[in-house]
């Protein structure tokens, strides 16, 4: 049996890598509390069932589209050795569970993976056109899978998705079930002429999980039919939090402002996210630290004004998109209009999930009673009772906050 964990390069990522190699979970080179690769082998007592090629259970509904090789990718749906609710092992809603119990549940879904061409989803046909089936439920679906050979029991990490378990070589795929299919998806699925960035939109302000859209974009079931292609995963995530947001800001830009500062905070996972709000127009920045760069305390950060990006926030990444996100909704929801400071503090004791994370731990932020304050300068001194890190390296670093401490309001003025 292979014991070993693959991680996507990323940010403190390399030292990571080179320990891991070395110690095999078994010699505590990195002082985490959990080892994902002694999981992932407690796991393997749940994947008892796996001891040929073939797999049947209940689908999340899941799946995963790799990148390498574009256009020609791995995919394929992830599918458990066993069946009924099992909406949990692929779920966003995991703030209040471990390290362990996520891991867990994650490793024991098969990633099944077959080499798709990424413009064939603007005709699917064959393992393509079942994967779409199953993508389209919102409840899992009995799925029944034959590989070439029993499935690699090494998982991965990444600095975007959440981790992905044991792999196989797809041979034959069979959907079982009539998959669950809301009747806002199936609209937008089947207009062929609608494209992708309005068809997300609409499904988000009709209710349908981010999960689920994300999905759909993913396996290359949104916009104009011609353009329809499949989108790797770890694009698909930002590419739909990116819609989303540029969507909501559209309606955020004519609200009335807020009247006060307001900070907002949540924590899970190892992971701190603290929101300011402003009373000014639209803005918004990304600020991303790692207990890892210490003492130095490195500050990654992207912002917008007004208007909006352009260009793609390089230096925060997936995250810029994944925090900016939760707070157009609270915006929108509210019908007023702020600007936004995001701080996201990544501890020591972190493993890599995903950027989903950020997202839902800026949903919860959002949900809490904020502390109010009537300038700038109280809201900034409440920071060190919110954040595990020197306030000062966080200060140095935001565009937003010497922007807002420079300018005079227009309201200044009268």
């Amino acid at each position: 049996m292979q014991r070993q964990a693959t991680f996507e390069a990323g940010y403190s990522e390399g030292r990571r890598e080179s320990l891991c190699a070395r110690c095999r979970g078994f010699m505590g080179l990195c002082g985490k509390k959990v080892c994902p690769i002694l999981v992932k082998a407690r796991t393997y007592l749940g994947l008892g069932t796996l001891s040929g090629s073939d797999i049947a259970g209940s689908a999340p509904p899941g799946v995963f589209v790799g990148s390498y090789g574009y256009p020609k990718v791995l995919a394929g749906p992830l599918i458990p050795p066993m069946s009924g609710d099992t909406m949990h092992m692929d779920s966003e809603a995991w703030l209040g569970n471990s390290f362990d119990e996520i891991l867990q549940n994650r490793f024991q879904l098969v990633r099944s993976k077959s080499v798709i061409e990424v413009h064939s989803a603007a005709d699917p046909s064959g393992m393509l056109e079942k994967i779409q089936e199953l993508v389209l439920s919102e409840k899992p679906v009995d799925t029944e899978a034959s590989f070439e050979k029993r499935p690699d029991m090494r998982v991965s990490f990444s600095m975007r998705e959440a981790p992905t378990g044991p792999s196989a070589d797809l041979k034959a795929l069979s959907v079982i079930d009539n998959p669950s299919v809301p009747r806002k998806v199936d609209r937008v699925v089947s207009d062929t002429d609608y494209r992708a960035a309005p068809g997300v939109a609409e499904l988000f302000d009709g209710g349908i999980s981010q999960r689920q859209i994300t999905r759909l974009f993913s396996v290359g079931m949104l916009g104009v039919k011609d353009n329809r292609r499949l989108v790797p995963t770890a694009w698909s995530i930002t590419a739909v939090d990116d819609i989303v947001g540029k969507s909501l800001a559209d309606r955020v830009r004519y609200y009335p402002t807020i009247d006060e500062y307001r900070l907002y905070r949540a924590e899970a996972l190892a992971n701190n996210v603290v929101i300011l709000l402003t009373p000014t127009p639209w803005m918004f920045e990304n600020l991303e630290l790692w207990h890892a760069s210490a003492p130095n305390y490195r500050v990654d950060a992207d912002f917008e004004l007004y208007e909006g990006r352009k260009e793609y926030a390089g230096n925060t990444a997936g995250a810029y998109y994944a925090a900016r996100a939760p707070v157009l909704e609270y915006l929108d929801n509210a019908g007023r209009q702020a600007g936004a400071i995001a701080f996201l503090e990544v501890k020591n004791d972190w493993i890599p999930l995903g950027v989903w994370r950020f997202r839902e731990l800026a949903k919860e932020a959002m949900k809490t009673a904020p502390q109010t304050f009537d300038t700038l300068e109280k809201a900034v001194a409440a920071l060190p009772g919110l954040l595990y890190s020197p306030v000062q390296h966080w200060l140095k670093a935001s565009s937003l906050y010497r922007y807002m401490r420079e300018q005079r309001r227009l309201t200044d003025y009268f």
